[in-house]
C-alpha cells in the first residue's frame, strides 16, 4: 500500500492546479453572488420558491452551453443552437396541443428531430467541405423560418398537463428540469473523459493531424459533435417547453449568447481539442446570477449583455495572452495553451475499445 504521506505530497501538485484554474474561480464568483443575492433581498433569495425558480431556469442556459462547448471541442460553431431549441420546442408544442399526440412521444419526436438536424448539418459541412459557420448559418435561417412555419404569431399553450407537471416538480426544492441538466452533464462528462469515442473527438479537435495519422477518422468526429450538439439542444428544448407557460416563435431567439459565453468563460479553447464541463456549468450559474440580479434591481437587459459580452471578449483576448507567453517560453507554438479549468486535453489515445 502507498503510504498516507506519499499520497499527500502526489496530490499536492494537483490541488495546487486545482485553487489557480478558472473553475475555481467560478465556484467563488458564484457562491459570492449568490450570498450577496440573498443579503440585498433580505434573505429571500434563500427561500424555497426563490431557490426552485432560480433553478428551474437554470437548467436550459447549462443545456445549451454544453451544446455549445461539443461543437468547440472539434474546432466547430453552432450558430444554430437558438433556432434549433425554438423549432423543437414549437414541434413538440404543436403535436401536443394540435394533432393530440401523447408528451411522451411528442417530446421523444422532438428531441430526436434536433439529433437529426444537427447529425445532417456535421453530414454536410463534410461532404461540402464548407466552413462550420456559414453552414450552421444557414441552417439558423431555415429553422427560424420553420419555427415561424409551425407557431405563426400564436403562444402554444394548450400542451399536455403532464410537461407541465414534469417542468413544475421540484422534490426538496430541487426541480426536475435541473437536475435533467445536471444528469446529462454528467454523462457527456464520463463520455468525454472515460471512453475512446470522447477522447477521439478531443483530438480531432486539438490536433487533426497527429488525429488522422493516429488512424482517427476527424469527419466522422466533426458529425459527432454535431450530432451530440443536436441531442443537447433537443433536451434543452424540452426543459425549456415544461418550464414555460408556452411557446412561440420568440423561444431560442436569446440562446446564441450565452450558449458561447457559458463555455468560452468556463474555460473552453476556441481552437478546439478541450472540453470544461463544470466549468460550462458555473460560468451559466453566473450568468444566471446576472440575470436575476437584473430582474431584482431592475436593470437595463442591454447593459447585461453588454457586460456578458465584455466578459466573453476579455476571457478570449486573456487566453490569447496568456498563450502568447507560453509561446515566448518555449511552448509549441503549433498547439493553444489549455485552458487552466476542468479541461482534459487529449493526447494519448487509445484506437481500439476499453477505457484509460
Amino acid at each position: 500500500m502507498i503510504p498516507l504521506r506519499e499520497r499527500g505530497a502526489a496530490a499536492l501538485p494537483a490541488l495546487r492546479r486545482f485553487s489557480r484554474s478558472t473553475t475555481t474561480t467560478l465556484l467563488c464568483v458564484v457562491l459570492a453572488g449568490y450570498v450577496a443575492l440573498g443579503v440585498a433581498s433580505s434573505g429571500s433569495f434563500f427561500e424555497g420558491p426563490s431557490v426552485r425558480t432560480f433553478l428551474q431556469y437554470l437548467a436550459t442556459p447549462i443545456l445549451i452551453g454544453l451544446a455549445q462547448m461539443v461543437a468547440l471541442c472539434v474546432g466547430q460553431l453552432n450558430l444554430a443552437v437558438g433556432a434549433l431549441g425554438g423549432f423543437s420546442a414549437c414541434l413538440m408544442g404543436v403535436l401536443m396541443a394540435d394533432s393530440g399526440v401523447p408528451a411522451g412521444v411528442a417530446v421523444l419526436v422532438g428531441v430526436l428531430a434536433a439529433t437529426l438536424i444537427g447529425l445532417v448539418t456535421g453530414v454536410f459541412i463534410v461532404a461540402t467541405r464548407i466552413n462550420g459557420f456559414i453552414v450552421t448559418l444557414g441552417t439558423m435561417t431555415i429553422l427560424l423560418g420553420a419555427q415561424y412555419r409551425l407557431s405563426g404569431t400564436r403562444t402554444i399553450d394548450g400542451y399536455s398537463a403532464t410537461l407541465r407537471d414534469l417542468g413544475r416538480a421540484a422534490p426538496l426544492n430541487i426541480p426536475l428540469v435541473f437536475v435533467t441538466a445536471l444528469v446529462a452533464a454528467a454523462l457527456l462528462a464520463a463520455f468525454m473523459y472515460r471512453t475512446v469515442a470522447g477522447r477521439r473527438l478531443l483530438a480531432a479537435g486539438g490536433n487533426p493531424v497527429a488525429a488522422r495519422l493516429s488512424g482517427i477518422s476527424t469527419d466522422r468526429q466533426i458529425v459527432l459533435a454535431h450530432t451530440l450538439s443536436g441531442l443537447l439542444v433537443g433536451i434543452a428544448a424540452l426543459t425549456a417547453t415544461a418550464s414555460l407557460p408556452g411557446v412561440n416563435r420568440s423561444v431560442g431567439g436569446d440562446w446564441l449568447l450565452p450558449s458561447f459565453a457559458a463555455p468560452i468563460i468556463g474555460g473552453v479553447a476556441l481552437t478546439g481539442g478541450s472540453v470544461a464541463i463544470l466549468g460550462t456549468v458555473l460560468a451559466a450559474f453566473v450568468m444566471r446570477l446576472i440575470d436575476t440580479a437584473r430582474a431584482q434591481f431592475s436593470l437595463d437587459p442591454s447593459w447585461v449583455n453588454f457586460l456578458i459580452g465584455v466578459v466573453v471578449l476579455g476571457t478570449v483576448v486573456g487566453g490569447r495572452i496568456h498563450q502568447a507567453r507560453l509561446v515566448k517560453k518555449g511552448g509549441a507554438p503549433g498547439r493553444p495553451a489549455p485552458p487552466q479549468s476542468d479541461a482534459q486535453p487529449a493526447t494519448a489515445l487509445p484506437t481500439t475499445g476499453g477505457t484509460p
